[in-house]
């Protein structure tokens, strides 16, 4: 009689925290939910701190050193973000690796395609949708335009077209980063991205 032979079961995989900028979230999580992602969960910082990048590394410092006893991997959802390598430092500190390249626009569109539009026309502004969605908030509010609507060609004087890298097809964002276009007096362009190198690096990593 031949014994049956059992396979063994698949590791499972480490439990995994995802620090992760605010601006990034409902992609994250929606992704984590669709590839049923159960080992993965997201804590996010606050998206508004873009605008004011210094505050990220030491922010990222506090999450992971908080959070490290309770994962067995932790993983950073930020690209440099306008930290000017600052960012890096820390998690080479740390031992913890994030997401490449410079800001989530790269991350989206794709370092290679983001670069070659870099490269081509150095005076674009970028959108994803969550700024679609808070534009009023990050850039008009953010940026003091509601008070002071003179400084607008002084902060946007320099760019001549606006690219709204979507990650979703939504006739009503797309209005809407039409009318921001108009509102900062730039040239309208769309490009579709979808979840981009965001996907594939977190799926690499899960």
């Amino acid at each position: 009689m031949v014994d049956a032979v059992q396979s063994p079961q698949a590791a499972a995989p480490p439990k995994t925290l995802l620090i992760a900028c605010g601006a990034l979230a409902r992609e994250i999580v929606e992704l984590i939910r669709r590839e049923g992602w159960t080992h993965m969960e997201v804590s996010c910082l606050p998206a508004i701190w873009h605008n004011t990048p210094a505050k990220i590394p030491e922010g990222v410092r506090a999450k992971i050193q908080a959070s490290r006893p309770h994962y067995e991997k932790i993983f950073v959802v930020y690209a440099d973000c306008g930290t000017g390598g600052l960012l890096d430092n820390v998690l080479e500190e740390e031992g913890v690796e994030r997401l490449p390249g410079p800001h989530c626009y790269a991350s989206f569109a794709g370092q290679r395609a983001f670069n070659e539009i870099a490269d081509d026309d150095p005076t674009c502004f970028y959108l994803t949708d969550f700024l679609v969605r808070h534009f009023d908030r990050f850039i008009v509010e953010g940026f003091g335009l509601d008070r002071y609507p003179e400084m607008r060609d002084m902060l946007f004087g320099n760019y001549t077209r606006l690219i709204y890298l979507a990650q979703t097809r939504d006739p009503a964002l797309e209005e809407k980063a039409q009318r921001a276009a108009a509102r900062l007096g730039l040239r309208y362009e769309y490009r579709f991205t979808g979840y981009g190198e965001l996907e594939s690096n977190m799926k690499t990593l899960a």
